[in-house]
């Protein structure tokens, strides 16, 4: 469909790769929304989200409201969008503004919907031991990564692989079918994005917002829980928050005020057995984990 006029909305780099996807296919936004400039790092500066900065440097006008409210509303309603485009926005968006572009509201989501609805697709596939996920487009309501499914596509999920790893490549696919689906005419000479495939409530399962506590691995895990639920546990905290457990003077803790945080940096699956092999004690540098004295 050429000289679709819409709006990108997201915050993070997963959404600001997949705008780079589709600045090589020549597709661009008219507009971008993304999240307030955030206090981050040691020295709590403000900085600006990896989309805001890609609008930047790609010259694209770009808002960052604090309020998704009335006022915002009636300023987007008085533009003529055809569509929104939602990756990560990291907001809810109200159903009011989803509705306001001609051919409304789709999203990337990545995981094979109705199963992993949420914050965490990536993540909780590995978790479950999952050997298959994908990318889902799908329309926008706005109860929660329910919509019509548009397009959807599988990719299988390789036994060494880590969530970053993974998201890479949903990313590149996620990316892909959206130019696929921004350049499909309507057959019926309507919206592009109508119709679509409900989804069946009875197979919809939710994946929580991941906590840094939920990185944590006690040490009594390695005698007592499967080999593979700790590796895929490292697996789908490998980018964020991190596996790791706690040492204190004279043996393993959970975190008391002498505990140091360890955080594993690598692990493999070896012989039916979960093997850490590097580690990073805190404050110090990457160490084997067979070398480190607990």
């Amino acid at each position: 469909m050429p000289n679709l006029n819409f709006i990108f909305w997201g915050t993070p780099d997963v959404a600001s790769d997949t705008l780079e996807i589709l600045k090589q296919a020549r597709i661009l936004p008219s507009l971008i929304i993304t999240s307030p400039d955030a206090r981050k790092g040691r020295g709590l500066r403000l900085q600006a989200s990896p989309v805001a900065l890609f609008a930047e440097a790609n010259n694209i006008p770009c808002l960052k409201p604090d309020n998704l409210d009335e006022e915002f509303t009636l300023k987007l309603s008085t533009i003529n969008y055809q569509l929104f485009v939602v990756v990560a926005y990291g907001k809810i968006i109200p159903e009011k503004i989803l509705n306001i572009p001609k051919f409304g509201s789709i999203n990337i989501h990545y995981s094979l919907l109705p199963k992993y609805r949420g914050a965490s697709p990536v993540e909780s596939a590995i978790l479950n031991g999952d050997i298959e996920t994908g990318v889902t487009i799908q329309k926008m309501v706005y109860k929660m990564d329910a919509g019509d499914i548009l397009v959807q596509e599988k990719i299988n999920i390789l036994s060494d692989e880590t969530a970053p790893e993974l998201r890479k490549r949903l990313i590149k696919l996620g990316g892909e079918l959206l130019i696929k689906t921004l350049k499909t005419p309507s057959a019926s000479g309507h919206s592009p994005f109508a119709g679509g495939e409900k989804q069946n409530e009875s197979l919809a399962t939710i994946c929580k917002k991941i906590k840094k506590e939920d990185g944590l691995l006690n040490l009594s895990d390695l005698a007592v829980k499967p080999p593979s639920e700790l590796y895929n546990k490292f697996r789908a905290y490998a980018g964020w928050p991190r596996t790791f457990f706690f040492s204190a003077q004279g043996g393993p803790a959970s975190g008391g005020k002498n505990s140091k945080r360890i955080i594993i940096t690598k692990a493999s699956l070896r012989d039916g057995k979960f093997v850490i092999e590097k580690i990073i004690p805190e404050g110090k540098k990457e160490v084997d984990y067979k070398n480190f004295n607990i």
